[in-house]
């Protein structure tokens, strides 16, 4: 064998060698970047960036043929950075091979090192290393191939896709530290879908298109449309939705568009005005077929960011710049589906319903051999379900709370500034919670909270070491969505502060019974009484419930309760 073709077999993954019947384990990861070195000096290099709970490096390969192998180079070069990330869900792991596959062509076809002269690439091909090493032959059983693979969660049993915002395992903050110091223009997130069986073998989803700045959202429209457009020439059956079913396993009910929230990686990255694009292929194509299909993508993006990166950049760079300039704000902080749909004709298969003697339920049964056409509603009309107008100053973090939120706010590259005088009787808006859930079972490790209430004028007493976090930066909508308490990834919905909804102090119930007679020789206080029996039967037939009553309207009662701790300030 020639020595150059020795040297490209060299550069050929476990999945390639084994005709995409396995794939390889994390083990060869740090030899085949090596090889890629040997074979491409001053083109790639390695970076290690973390280490797993269970003490496994974490690996990156740079490419690029324009000599800026580092973060700072890059940045001096204005040159646009694509971050490829394979194996958040490590048994989703067809962005791994694809990876590996689509940088060794690119850096040997002539249309390859001409994009590679103009982007630089940053590929993860694990993120989920200890969930990728956890390998199985089931661990995805609604998929074709690979014969064994990752499972989903980490070592610590963490979705880190669920984990953007809160950034509770140290995987997660090795990544946003990368992403800090490479700030990619895409963050390409490739993954496999679960559920039915259809002809479409790729769903791709992107933002910001529905939300973010707005000159990004329509920039993001046409690099979606154009990578779409790609993908259909090349023979695939794209979707620009994800293909879930509003009733679950039943495919009549049809499908509804969504925008996902910043726990994803497809709903964070337009907080920091930069553009993420969500892949996933099919699960129920074969092993090689849905390698194809991303190493596709990958090609085809690095190509469009060679020819448009450096309008992608400059436009980013005009969204930070109006950003910082504290400019009116509104963040939509969750949405949902209108009850308007259009009928589409959607390729899927022939498939049967019946009733099932096993489960008690209804079985569906699908024919991959037979293609068919269902007319089935798509709900795509998407209106804001939670909103909130940024203040026109910014956020206080009360100084008992400012180690930890500083902490996260690092993370993300959230900019503020600690009070370095108290500031007395400061005029602010409070949150008191007029209504307060948390969740029954935790969810990734935290309690949730879901609250009811609403931002009102007050006075506050400003420690010292308390943090100024202002709107005017270029992540601003990053910082509504960590400070605003009615969304969805709010540091308060992710349980950041629910010991203000504990209650500490008690009114013991003989001194209540003194304390109520006092207060009802008040008339208006006892008709407010009375009609609360008469309009609350639960209430009347609870004694201690009526005792709370005249408890919280005593002196003593905690003026704190409910209260969130974080306060808005218009200067």
């Amino acid at each position: 064998m020639p020595v150059q073709a020795a040297q490209v077999e060299a550069l050929r993954t476990e999945a390639e060698r084994s005709g995409f019947v396995r794939t390889g384990r994390y083990a060869e990861l740090a030899p085949l970047i090596a090889q890629f070195q040997a074979r491409y000096p001053g083109a790639v290099r390695e970076e290690s960036f973390g280490t797993t709970p269970e003490g496994r490096p974490m690996l990156a390969m740079v490419v690029t043929r324009s000599g800026a192998l580092t973060a700072s180079e890059a940045r001096a070069r204005n040159l646009p950075v694509l971050l490829v990330q394979g194996g958040i869900h490590a048994g989703e792991i067809e962005g791994k091979d694809a990876g590996f596959i689509a940088l060794r062509q690119m850096l040997e076809d002539k249309a390859g090192k001409d994009a590679l002269e103009k982007v630089v690439i940053v590929f993860v091909p694990i993120y989920n290393i200890d969930g990728h090493e956890r390998f199985h032959a089931w661990n995805r059983p609604n998929q074709n191939g690979p014969a064994e693979m990752g499972q989903r969660a980490t070592a610590q049993n963490l979705n880190l896709n669920r984990d953007y915002i809160k950034q509770d395992a140290p995987e997660s903050r090795a990544m946003l530290a990368l992403v800090e110091r490479w700030d990619p223009i895409v963050y390409l997130d490739i993954h496999a879908t679960d559920g039915a069986k259809f002809q479409h073998d790729v769903a791709v989803q992107m933002e910001p298109l529905h939300e973010g700045d707005a000159a990004l959202m329509k920039l993001g429209q046409g690099i979606s449309d154009e990578l779409l457009g790609q993908l259909r020439g090349q023979g695939s059956k794209p979707l620009p939705f994800y293909p879930t079913f509003l009733k679950r396993d039943d495919p009549s009910s049809g499908f509804a568009d969504n925008v996902y929230s910043p726990r994803f990686s497809t709903g964070y990255f337009q907080l920091r005005n930069r553009y993420s694009i969500l892949v996933e292929t099919h699960s129920w194509k074969p092993y090689g077929e849905r390698v194809q299909i991303a190493r596709n993508i990958i090609v085809d993006l690095a190509g469009m960011a060679a020819r448009q990166g450096a309008r992608w950049l400059a436009e980013a760079k005009a969204a930070d710049a109006r950003a910082a300039q504290g400019a009116p704000l509104q963040v939509v902080l969750d949405w949902k589906p209108t009850e308007r749909f259009r009928t589409i004709d959607f390729q899927g298969y022939a498939y049967t319903r019946t009733p099932s003697e096993v489960s008690g339920g209804t079985w569906t049964r699908y024919d991959d051999r037979k293609p068919q056409v269902w007319k089935v509603p798509l709900y795509d009309e998407l209106v804001p379900a939670v909103s909130a107008d940024a203040p026109a100053g910014g956020y206080i973090v009360p100084a008992a709370y400012a180690a930890q939120v500083a902490a996260l706010l690092d993370l993300h590259g959230v900019r503020y500034e600690r009070l370095q005088q108290a500031r007395l009787q400061a005029q602010v808006e409070s949150f008191r919670a007029q209504s307060v859930a948390l969740a029954p079972t935790t969810f990734e490790s935290r309690q949730r909270a879901t609250v009811t209430g609403a931002w009102a004028p007050d006075t506050r007493d400003l420690l010292a070491g308390s943090l100024f976090v202002p709107i005017a930066q270029p992540r601003a909508r990053l910082v509504v969505t960590l400070f605003e308490p009615l969304g969805p990834d709010s540091l308060l919905s992710w349980g950041q502060f629910n010991s203000s909804f504990q209650q500490q102090e008690y009114m013991e119930g003989y001194v209540a019974e003194e304390v109520a007679r006092v207060q009802l020789r008040d008339p208006a206080l006892a008709k407010a009484y009375q009609q609360r029996l008469d309009s609350d039967p639960a209430f009347a037939a609870s004694p201690s419930e009526r005792l709370k009553f005249f408890a919280k309207r005593h002196s003593s009662a905690e003026h704190a309760l409910n209260l969130y701790p974080v306060v808005r300030v218009e200067k």
